[in-house]
Protein backbone atom coordinates (compact mmCIF):
# COMPACT_ATOMS: atom_id res chain seq x y z
CA UNK A 1 0.00 0.00 0.00
CA UNK A 2 2.88 2.30 0.74
CA UNK A 3 4.52 1.87 -2.44
CA UNK A 4 1.39 2.57 -4.36
CA UNK A 5 0.96 5.65 -2.50
CA UNK A 6 4.36 6.60 -3.31
CA UNK A 7 3.79 6.07 -6.71
CA UNK A 8 0.81 7.93 -6.72
CA UNK A 9 2.63 11.47 -4.75
CA UNK A 10 5.37 10.56 -7.54
CA UNK A 11 2.64 11.07 -10.26
CA UNK A 12 1.02 13.80 -8.70
CA UNK A 13 4.76 15.91 -8.68
CA UNK A 14 5.74 15.00 -12.02
CA UNK A 15 2.44 16.21 -13.22
CA UNK A 16 2.91 19.50 -10.91
CA UNK A 17 6.54 19.78 -11.84
CA UNK A 18 5.73 19.08 -15.91
CA UNK A 19 2.70 21.88 -15.65
CA UNK A 20 4.80 24.82 -13.89
CA UNK A 21 7.44 23.81 -16.44
CA UNK A 22 4.98 24.60 -19.12
CA UNK A 23 2.99 27.37 -17.44
CA UNK A 24 6.07 29.74 -17.27
CA UNK A 25 6.98 29.18 -20.84
CA UNK A 26 3.48 30.01 -21.68
CA UNK A 27 4.20 33.39 -19.63
CA UNK A 28 5.61 35.67 -22.50
CA UNK A 29 7.50 38.53 -20.73
CA UNK A 30 7.16 41.74 -22.42
CA UNK A 31 11.00 43.49 -23.58
CA UNK A 32 10.57 45.94 -21.23
CA UNK A 33 10.74 42.64 -18.37
CA UNK A 34 13.19 40.80 -20.19
CA UNK A 35 15.67 43.65 -21.10
CA UNK A 36 15.08 44.58 -16.85
CA UNK A 37 16.19 41.23 -15.59
CA UNK A 38 18.99 40.79 -18.26
CA UNK A 39 20.63 43.81 -16.52
CA UNK A 40 19.94 42.94 -13.14
CA UNK A 41 21.87 39.14 -14.47
CA UNK A 42 24.30 41.07 -15.51
CA UNK A 43 24.80 42.78 -12.92
CA UNK A 44 24.84 39.91 -10.33
CA UNK A 45 27.39 37.79 -12.73
CA UNK A 46 29.92 40.91 -12.55
CA UNK A 47 29.72 40.36 -8.94
CA UNK A 48 30.87 36.50 -9.33
CA UNK A 49 33.30 36.79 -12.15
CA UNK A 50 35.71 39.95 -12.77
CA UNK A 51 37.63 37.36 -15.25
CA UNK A 52 33.71 36.71 -17.05
CA UNK A 53 33.07 40.76 -17.08
CA UNK A 54 36.44 40.92 -18.68
CA UNK A 55 35.40 38.21 -20.78
CA UNK A 56 32.21 40.06 -21.23
CA UNK A 57 33.33 43.18 -22.89
CA UNK A 58 36.18 41.31 -25.33
CA UNK A 59 33.22 39.01 -26.76
CA UNK A 60 31.34 40.09 -30.19
CA UNK A 61 27.88 39.31 -28.37
CA UNK A 62 26.60 37.54 -25.83
CA UNK A 63 23.10 35.85 -24.65
CA UNK A 64 21.89 36.56 -21.43
CA UNK A 65 19.48 34.07 -19.98
CA UNK A 66 18.61 35.54 -16.31
CA UNK A 67 15.82 32.88 -14.97
CA UNK A 68 15.92 29.53 -16.39
CA UNK A 69 13.66 26.92 -14.09
CA UNK A 70 14.15 23.05 -14.50
CA UNK A 71 12.01 20.70 -12.82
CA UNK A 72 11.66 16.91 -12.76
CA UNK A 73 10.77 13.92 -11.06
CA UNK A 74 12.64 11.29 -13.59
CA UNK A 75 11.66 13.32 -17.07
CA UNK A 76 12.39 16.88 -16.51
CA UNK A 77 12.94 20.07 -18.14
CA UNK A 78 13.99 23.50 -18.69
CA UNK A 79 12.96 26.67 -19.85
CA UNK A 80 14.13 30.29 -19.64
CA UNK A 81 14.42 33.53 -22.01
CA UNK A 82 16.41 36.38 -22.64
CA UNK A 83 18.35 38.64 -25.08
CA UNK A 84 21.05 38.83 -27.30
CA UNK A 85 23.00 41.79 -27.01
CA UNK A 86 25.80 42.62 -30.01
CA UNK A 87 27.15 46.05 -29.62
CA UNK A 88 26.21 47.21 -26.25
CA UNK A 89 22.65 46.72 -27.40
CA UNK A 90 19.81 44.33 -27.29
CA UNK A 91 19.39 42.84 -30.82
CA UNK A 92 16.87 39.55 -30.54
CA UNK A 93 15.11 38.27 -27.73
CA UNK A 94 15.91 34.09 -27.30
CA UNK A 95 14.07 30.95 -24.84
CA UNK A 96 16.14 28.12 -24.28
CA UNK A 97 14.44 24.93 -23.48
CA UNK A 98 15.86 21.23 -22.63
CA UNK A 99 14.14 18.24 -21.80
CA UNK A 100 16.15 15.30 -19.45
CA UNK A 101 15.55 11.95 -18.54
CA UNK A 102 16.96 9.87 -15.57
CA UNK A 103 17.59 10.69 -11.62
CA UNK A 104 16.24 13.92 -11.02
CA UNK A 105 13.35 15.49 -8.56
CA UNK A 106 12.45 18.84 -8.01
CA UNK A 107 13.09 22.23 -9.39
CA UNK A 108 15.35 24.48 -9.52
CA UNK A 109 16.57 27.99 -11.14
CA UNK A 110 19.88 29.20 -12.38
CA UNK A 111 20.88 31.73 -14.73
CA UNK A 112 23.56 31.74 -17.72
CA UNK A 113 25.96 34.43 -20.01
CA UNK A 114 26.77 32.62 -23.20
CA UNK A 115 29.38 34.85 -24.82
CA UNK A 116 30.71 34.17 -28.77
CA UNK A 117 34.30 35.22 -28.87
CA UNK A 118 33.96 34.81 -32.50
CA UNK A 119 32.49 36.53 -34.97
CA UNK A 120 31.78 32.99 -36.87
CA UNK A 121 30.40 31.52 -34.23
CA UNK A 122 27.79 34.61 -33.91
CA UNK A 123 26.98 34.64 -37.65
CA UNK A 124 26.69 30.96 -37.29
CA UNK A 125 24.03 31.17 -34.56
CA UNK A 126 22.23 34.45 -35.64
CA UNK A 127 21.41 32.54 -38.96
CA UNK A 128 20.38 29.45 -37.49
CA UNK A 129 16.39 29.08 -36.86
CA UNK A 130 16.93 27.08 -33.82
CA UNK A 131 20.13 26.63 -32.55
CA UNK A 132 21.38 23.44 -30.00
CA UNK A 133 24.19 23.43 -27.38
CA UNK A 134 26.68 20.99 -28.36
CA UNK A 135 25.11 19.79 -32.10
CA UNK A 136 25.31 23.23 -33.52
CA UNK A 137 27.96 25.13 -31.63
CA UNK A 138 29.92 23.55 -28.86
CA UNK A 139 29.81 25.83 -25.15
CA UNK A 140 32.89 25.62 -23.35
CA UNK A 141 31.24 26.00 -20.09
CA UNK A 142 33.69 28.47 -17.75
CA UNK A 143 35.32 27.22 -14.70
CA UNK A 144 37.38 29.29 -12.19
CA UNK A 145 40.53 28.05 -11.43
CA UNK A 146 42.58 29.62 -8.47
CA UNK A 147 42.47 33.48 -7.90
CA UNK A 148 39.41 33.38 -9.80
CA UNK A 149 41.22 32.94 -13.49
CA UNK A 150 39.83 31.67 -16.22
CA UNK A 151 41.42 27.92 -17.59
CA UNK A 152 43.40 28.97 -20.26
CA UNK A 153 41.88 26.21 -22.82
CA UNK A 154 38.34 27.90 -22.18
CA UNK A 155 39.80 31.06 -23.32
CA UNK A 156 40.49 29.81 -26.41
CA UNK A 157 36.78 28.64 -27.49
CA UNK A 158 34.80 30.19 -29.99
CA UNK A 159 31.83 30.07 -27.25
CA UNK A 160 32.03 30.59 -23.68
CA UNK A 161 29.16 29.67 -21.08
CA UNK A 162 28.69 30.71 -16.97
CA UNK A 163 26.06 29.06 -15.23
CA UNK A 164 25.73 30.12 -11.95
CA UNK A 165 22.73 30.87 -9.24
CA UNK A 166 22.49 33.19 -6.37
CA UNK A 167 25.22 31.90 -4.79
CA UNK A 168 27.85 32.05 -7.51
CA UNK A 169 29.36 29.60 -10.45
CA UNK A 170 27.40 26.41 -10.72
CA UNK A 171 30.19 23.40 -12.10
CA UNK A 172 27.62 20.63 -12.35
CA UNK A 173 24.74 21.84 -15.35
CA UNK A 174 25.47 21.96 -18.24
CA UNK A 175 23.98 23.50 -21.23
CA UNK A 176 23.97 20.52 -23.72
CA UNK A 177 21.17 19.87 -25.67
CA UNK A 178 19.50 22.85 -24.80
CA UNK A 179 17.73 24.30 -27.73
CA UNK A 180 17.92 28.27 -28.44
CA UNK A 181 15.38 30.07 -30.54
CA UNK A 182 14.09 33.17 -31.61
CA UNK A 183 11.54 34.59 -30.04
CA UNK A 184 9.45 37.86 -31.19
CA UNK A 185 8.75 40.46 -28.42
Amino acid sequence: MMARSLGKMGSLVLFLCTYMVLTLSAHAESRQEIDAEVKETQQHFYQYSSAGHELMRQSVGYLVFPQIIKAGLGLGGSYGEGALIVGGRTVAYYSIASASFGFQMGVQTHSAVILFMKQAALDRFRSSPGWQAGVDGSVALATLGAGGKIDTQTLNQPIIGFVFSNKGLMFDLSLEGSKITQIYR
